[in-house]
């Protein structure tokens, strides 16, 4: 038989069995396709070497009047704004006790009543009444954590904390701890809260006025008047009450959670908080920390989801500025700031009109400013007035609420509106001017959205995730049509949906979607859609944010380690000191010869590759051919050689015929067979072209 051209459809398929795919490819990671050829992904690079604190859920980008390029970046624990690869803490400020009771501050300290080993995983002190539920102890020169307490018992024990050395310690030896237990009523903290002291005096019990007047986070709530922070390297030498009569304590907003967590009831408060043993009355304090964050003219307004009111930066106020309550700037400026919204889902703001737009509110009640959270009312400040939320006839401030669905999961800026997604239905939002102000029309009832950030717009149109299925909004509503929905959906861990978030990435036409595989509680894997040849594809890549923003060179995303990076930059993964090699594959289907009646033999592969992009001498792939003797039968051992470029990279990056082995040669047989190509060394870029295989028939079995 002759050469045969391996004449693959782009995109992955995955709606089918492999041999039934015959014809296109079944499998990849980390490539894309272009032109119908598929091609490995881009690098990434670290934006700086500074890090934040927390999981980031939240990327926005803008310029001020003066030309600073600003990213706003929400985490599970802070909000900062990057400015030059320096990340400014402007988390807000939820309280201030100043000052604090007299001497807040309570140290512990006892002594070991009986002798332990080495490997004891419990200690038993003199006396425990001094000790907080979860701490970590100095015993000789071995510090210890533990994570429970039994009236004098410590339980839950990690020995060796530190980096120390686990030993053997004897009765009466002296038993010091690092945590101090802080008295403050109504704190209102919970455990990973941010507060700094000032103004507290000392010694007391081993610690000093320097070791205290610090930022620290609670390690744990204890009740609604004491908590517990750990003061890294100091352990006591007595337990005593210190900190004199003029502490100060700043308190930040509360923080949340990085991963998502369902339910009411037992567990969603902290322990005890209305009451010792009570169950939670709400379970906000265990959602995902989802911020929402939009500009009004070049300043900022977020909102953590579910879980506070709004904050608005002021650009001129400088970077080391703390965002503000809208409340308190609106009483500042003589409006009735009792009634801006005290809790809402999602902010937004229309940068035209000049709105800010609480998605999910408590409604306005001139009697009443504390009015219940309402998860479907649309509530707008008036026009080029975010202070102003009580409507009257003289302003543009007002209210709808939406007719469908349980609550608004989210929204989204679009050329002509804003979309407004609730858990069933899809809603249009137009601005028409007063007396009317906004217009409200029900875009399809009966649909889904898989999170607040599942959604992205891209060349006029939106795209988003539902919980079974992908859709499209150009005007209509519909179904978009996916080669992998089967295999995406039979793989996502549907309770930590929050978890997925969209991006686009507008030079390869693409929209990604990054979620939680069936047996993960983090984000691994990614899908796109590339809206301009209508493909999809898919990969592993543990990312928790993105941004494509025409202000940046790259797209960005966050990671897990707390690093920004900018994708599709270079060969390789830079996000630590040295290059990585970025591992990426593609595979096709099975093929055969005729209806796979007759064996095959294949003695050699003609490919046809380009390695432009690449920066290291001789890059290369591996083909490799897998062959096995029946569809479902396990795959044979396969020929891999490897395909070498002859040009030079490392020298230039410009070529006009490209240079490497004419043929590879294998020696395989089989009935069915696949092509896998794929690289794992640094430096190296690919894109396959037509690449043909040498095959005749090999007889019936």
């Amino acid at each position: 038989m002759a050469i045969t051209k391996l004449a693959l459809q782009p995109g992955l398929y995955r709606e089918g069995t492999n041999y039934s795919a015959e014809g296109r490819y079944y499998d990849g990671d980390k490539i894309r396709f272009r032109s119908g050829n598929p091609e490995k992904i881009g690098g990434w690079v670290r934006l700086s070497n500074n890090q934040f604190l927390g999981v980031t859920r939240s990327l926005w980008n803008w310029a001020t009047l003066d030309g600073a390029n600003l990213l706003g970046v929400g985490t599970n624990l802070k909000y900062y704004i990057e400015n030059g690869g320096v990340y400014n803490d402007i988390t807000p400020i939820r309280k201030v006790k100043n000052p604090m009771s007299a001497n807040p501050f309570a140290t512990a300290y006892s002594t070991l009543n009986g002798t332990i080993t080495d490997i004891a995983t419990s200690i038993t002190l003199t006396s425990g009444a001094s000790f907080p539920p979860i701490g970590v102890i100095l015993i000789g020169t071995e510090q210890i954590y533990y994570t429970g307490i039994l009236v004098n018992t410590l339980t839950g024990l990690i020995r060796g904390y530190n980096g120390t050395t686990p030993a053997g310690h004897t009765t009466g030896a002296a038993v010091g701890c690092s945590i101090l237990i802080v008295t403050d009523a109504n704190h209102g903290a919970v455990p990973n809260d941010f507060v700094t002291f000032a103004g507290a005096t000392g010694p007391f019990g081993g610690f000093a006025a320097t070791n205290i007047n610090a930022t620290f986070q609670v390690l744990s709530y204890i009740s609604t008047s004491s908590y517990s922070i750990n003061v890294e390297g100091v352990f006591s030498t007595s337990a005593v009450s210190g900190g004199g009569s003029a502490a100060i304590a700043t308190y930040e907003v509360n923080t949340g959670l990085d991963v998502y967590i369902i339910g009411l009831g037992w567990g969603t408060d902290p322990w005890g908080a209305g009451g010792w043993g009570s169950a939670g009355t709400t379970g906000i304090g265990q959602q995902l920390r989802l911020w929402s964050a939009d500009n009004y003219g070049e300043d900022l307004v977020i909102s953590p989801r579910g879980a506070d009111g709004i904050y608005y930066w002021d650009a001129t106020s400088g970077l080391s500025t703390r965002a503000k309550r809208l409340n308190d700037l609106s009483t500042a400026a003589g409006f009735q700031g009792q009634f801006v919204p005290n809790i809402t889902n999602e902010i937004s703001s229309s940068a035209i009109e000049r709105f800010v737009i609480a998605m999910g509110a408590n409604p306005y009640d001139p009697t009443d400013p504390d009015t219940v959270f309402d998860p479907l009312l649309v509530r707008w400040s008036d026009q080029d007035n975010p202070y102003e939320w009580v409507p009257a006839i003289t302003n543009q401030s007002g209210e709808f609420r939406l007719s469908h669905g349980s609550y608004i999961v989210g929204s989204l800026n679009t050329r002509q509106e804003i979309v407004i997604w609730t858990d069933s239905a899809l809603y249009s939002m137009q601005y028409l001017g007063a007396p009317f102000v906004w217009k409200f029309q029900l875009l399809m009832d009966n649909l889904s959205v898989m999170s607040p950030n599942a959604m992205a717009t891209a060349n006029n149109l939106v795209f988003w995730m539902g919980i079974d299925k992908f859709y499209v909004y150009s005007g209509r509503v519909e179904t978009l049509e996916c080669s992998l929905r089967q295999y995406i959906f039979n793989d996502i861990n549907i309770s930590q949906g929050y978890q997925v978030f969209s991006g686009t990435n507008e030079a390869y036409n693409e929209v990604w979607w990054f979620y939680c595989s069936a047996n993960s509680t983090t984000v691994d894997k990614y899908v796109v859609y590339n809206y301009v040849d209508r493909i999809w594809y898919y990969g592993t890549l543990d990312r928790t944010a993105w941004l494509d923003s025409p202000l940046r060179s790259s797209p960005l995303a966050a990671d897990y380690n707390s690093r920004m990076l900018y994708h599709e930059v270079g060969t390789d993964d830079v996000s630590g000191l040295t290059p990585v090699a970025i591992n990426a594959h593609v595979q096709s289907s099975d093929f055969d010869i005729g209806d796979g009646d007759k064996f095959a033999f294949v003695w050699r592969i003609l490919p046809d590759v380009n390695f432009n992009g690449s920066y290291v001498d001789a890059p290369s792939v591996q083909m490799t051919i897998k062959p096995r003797r029946n569809a479902g039968a396990p795959y044979s051992p396969a020929d891999n050689p490897t395909v070498n470029s002859q040009d030079n990279y490392s020298l230039t990056r410009s070529y006009n015929i490209q240079q490497f082995n004419g043929q590879v040669y294998t020696r395989l047989r089989g009935r069915q067979m696949a092509l896998r190509v794929e690289s794992n060394d640094v430096g190296v870029a690919w894109q396959l072209g037509s690449i043909r295989i040498d095959l005749k028939p090999d007889g019936r079995r």
